[in-house]
């Protein structure tokens, strides 16, 4: 059903604050998955979703399905990020029933609703877990591969294992004691 110009302003509004609230997406963006323009990729997936709802009256509509596709396909082409906790499929019925509630009546109340969560997620920080599929490892008969199971993922230290910087050595004339680095073998 092709809305008013007002209605479908609403609706952008609410689709992208909506996005906005999404981790998975902000995460892509704060991190540059997407390269340099990150950020106008979150506003260009905001534009295609309005566009999908924006068509004529005899069309017929997306469903959420469609939504979460969408989302997961753009996801993966423009992050190059596959989603799988389930979080596409909750923005897909988010939007969906953001433009149920706008051809209702309700939706002002709706924007409203996900622009002030928008406001308030902005500030808090998105944590990842990066998962490896175990299909896409090569196996090798290379010494080096034989390692330890975290090859290439950088392990922190904890602060009593650091070496504790030592106070340079002044004697009694003045002249600071060079002391040579100690090789452990």
């Amino acid at each position: 059903m092709a809305q008013s110009p007002n209605s479908l302003v609403l609706f952008a509004r609410g689709v992208i604050a909506r996005l906005a609230c999404w981790p998975a997406l902000r995460l892509a963006v704060d991190q540059s998955w997407g390269g340099p323009d990150s950020s106008s990729k979150q506003t260009w997936i905001s534009s295609v979703i309005v566009d999908e709802f924006d068509k004529p009256e005899d069309s017929e509509l997306p469903d959420e399905f469609y939504i979460e596709d969408m989302l997961l396909q753009i996801m993966a082409d423009e992050f190059d990020t596959i989603l799988e906790d389930g979080s596409a499929e909750a923005v897909g019925k988010d939007i969906v029933k953001l433009w149920s509630d706008l051809k209702d009546g309700r939706g002002e109340g709706a924007v409203k609703v996900w622009e002030e969560k928008a406001r308030s997620s902005s500030s808090r920080t998105v944590l990842s877990q990066e998962v490896k599929d175990p299909d896409s490892e090569q196996d090798s008969t290379s010494d080096e591969d034989e390692g330890s199971e975290s090859d290439g993922v950088p392990q922190l230290l904890s602060p009593s294992m650091h070496k504790s910087h030592e106070e340079p050595e002044v004697d009694s004339e003045g002249f600071t004691l060079v002391k040579g680095k100690t090789r452990h073998r």
